[in-house]
């Protein structure tokens, strides 16, 4: 999914959690800036991260061990 179809999915929601690296940010769209969310939230090729989850009105995006270990509880 590209840039503002990606941005159409998740604007409404109420948290981004996001892999950076190692570290895991938490973006809020309705609040935060949209350029910094885009810039997070797609990949080099201008597509929504992988992989991308959805529980509720929360995304994770991208991958980091703790973030998803934290996800499914294991």
């Amino acid at each position: 999914m590209a840039g503002e179809a990606a941005w159409q999915l998740v604007r409404q929601a109420d948290q981004l959690f996001i892999a950076d690296g190692k570290k895991i940010r938490i973006l809020r769209p309705t609040s935060d800036n949209k350029e910094e969310i885009m810039q997070k939230m797609l990949g080099r090729t201008g597509n929504l991260r992988a992989p991308t989850l959805r529980r509720g009105n929360t995304f994770y995006i991208g991958y980091n061990d703790e973030l998803y270990q934290e996800v499914t509880g294991s």
